[in-house]
């Protein structure tokens, strides 16, 4: 009797509930080296829920000495008693539930392969045809604004001013020339050189005020 004693592990892995029931007893072997506790189903025992132990320890707690003797020697008698376990099969249906539906999802992706190349062929059609004609319109229509804003921007208006003024001030002169050398009478001269002086100074004013704007 203290020879078995001895033989046995000082701690067990099954629940408290099962060592201490009065219809079961603790299996015995008749040496240690027969009976080692698999790390392995250690581990799994404390990642267990309340509801999932209290589960499996009614499955074993009105098992024999013999079959528990048999579940620690016998692995396929330990599989089968796992695989029909509730919640190994809840994970196992859970399990091929996801597997299946992956597989669905792959052949539907693999199904869709074809459609996949051909919209991939239009678009890299649409990207070489109708995308670069639309990008050189854009190019030139940001061209076009570049000059416009060029155009009207307050130093090229201040610069076309200028040559206004310029251009009024050389036929002001030419206009002089024809009247001393005859070319045109004194009241024709009079009504466009009038004309053309007032022309002159009211460009010469907007040209001040605009240049002191900007410089201001």
């Amino acid at each position: 009797g203290s020879q078995e004693q001895q033989g046995q592990p000082t701690e067990s892995w099954y629940p408290p509930s099962v060592v201490n029931s009065p219809s079961s007893s603790r299996p015995t072997t008749p040496g240690s080296n027969n009976l080692s506790r698999p790390t392995d189903r250690t581990s799994s025992l404390s990642n267990v829920s309340p509801a999932e132990a209290a589960g499996i320890v009614a499955v074993l707690k009105d098992k024999s000495v013999d079959d528990l003797r048999k579940l620690l020697s016998d692995k396929d008698a330990y599989q089968s008693l796992l695989l029909s376990l509730e919640p190994v099969k809840t994970q196992n249906r859970v399990r091929d539930e996801l597997r299946n539906e992956t597989l669905q999802l792959a052949r539907e992706n693999v199904d869709k392969e074809p459609c996949i190349m051909e919209l991939r062929n239009q678009c890299r059609i649409i990207r070489t045809t109708e995308l670069a004609t639309a990008q050189e319109k854009l190019h030139e229509l940001e061209r076009k604004k570049e000059d416009t804003l060029k155009y009207y921007s307050p130093s090229s208006l201040l610069v076309r001013l200028q040559d206004a003024m310029n251009k009024t001030e050389e036929e002001s002169e030419t206009l002089h020339r024809q009247l001393l050398d005859g070319e045109i009478d004194l009241p024709a001269f009079v009504q466009k050189y009038k004309k053309m002086r007032y022309t002159y100074h009211k460009r010469a004013l907007i040209h001040l005020a605009a240049k002191t704007t900007v410089t201001g």
